[in-house]
This record gives C-alpha cells, sequence and structure tokens, in this order.
C-alpha cells in the first residue's frame, strides 16, 4: 500500500525547498558556488540542497561528490573561454541515475526532474547521466561550444 501511495505522489512530483531555490540564484547570479548537488527528501517530499561547492573547485572534485549508487540533480556553472578570446559561463543541470540505484529512486527522480527543472530559470544545457562517461569533461566542452 505504500508503494502505491509512494507511485502516485512521484507522478505528480515533489516539492522545492525555498532554500533549494535561494542556493540556485547565488550560484547562477552572484557565483558564490560552482556547484551544487540535490537530493530528494522523501519524508519532506521536497527537492533540498545537499551539498554546494565553492567557486574554486573543479569539475572533477563535482563528479567526485555524486554518490556511486543513488541519484541526484546537480547545476555546474562551467566557465570556458571562446575561439574568440571571450570569457563565457553556461549553467549544466545534470540529472544523475547511476544504473546500479534503486528502481524506487529513480522512478522518483525521473518524475520530478522536469517539475524540478522547471524551477529553476536560466539552466543552459541539461545532460542525463546513467554512466560519469556520459557527462566527463569532454561532454561538457562539446555542449557548451
Amino acid at each position: 500500500m505504500s508503494f502505491r501511495w509512494g507511485v502516485r505522489n512521484a507522478i505528480f512530483g515533489m516539492g522545492v525547498a525555498d532554500h533549494t531555490k535561494t542556493t540556485y540564484m547565488e550560484l547562477q547570479r552572484k557565483k558564490v558556488y560552482r556547484y551544487v548537488i540535490f537530493k530528494i527528501d522523501e519524508k519532506k517530499k521536497e527537492v533540498v540542497v545537499e551539498k554546494t561547492g565553492n567557486p574554486a573547485e573543479n569539475y572533477e572534485d563535482f563528479t567526485a561528490s555524486l554518490p556511486e549508487s543513488d541519484c541526484r540533480y546537480a547545476v555546474y556553472d562551467f566557465d570556458f573561454v571562446t575561439s574568440d578570446k571571450c570569457q563565457k559561463s553556461k549553467i549544466f543541470f545534470i540529472a544523475w541515475s547511476p544504473s546500479d540505484s534503486r528502481i524506487r529512486s529513480k522512478m522518483i527522480y525521473a518524475t520530478s526532474r522536469q517539475r524540478f527543472r522547471r524551477e529553476l530559470e536560466g539552466i543552459h544545457y541539461e545532460i542525463q547521466a546513467t554512466d560519469p562517461t556520459e557527462m566527463d569533461m569532454n561532454v561538457i566542452k562539446q555542449r557548451a561550444n
């Protein structure tokens, strides 16, 4: 019976904590963070901030912060220089769903993704990854250019 309730709730999506939106806006506008990792708090039925990375951290620090066998959402602020020597920044939304994560977790994250993604204005690119190779630095660079 609780599984059935969980499925119904997953279909309608999770709420988004106010702190979650505020933290994202600090990454986007103030460049306070390099990345933010979000998780779904199933008890509160909302997306919350799990971890933030300071601006000095790099992409390897970010990928090392993602759990190996559990789903997460994340945003990463990618800075780069174009071929015209212009400094640019692109924000990536990453839906991390490793193939060995629980089926229930995959289902909840998949059904809540679009609603959560709509809460985050200013995302440039979206990546869905089940394996680290689907979101390595080469993929990020290709999308950004």
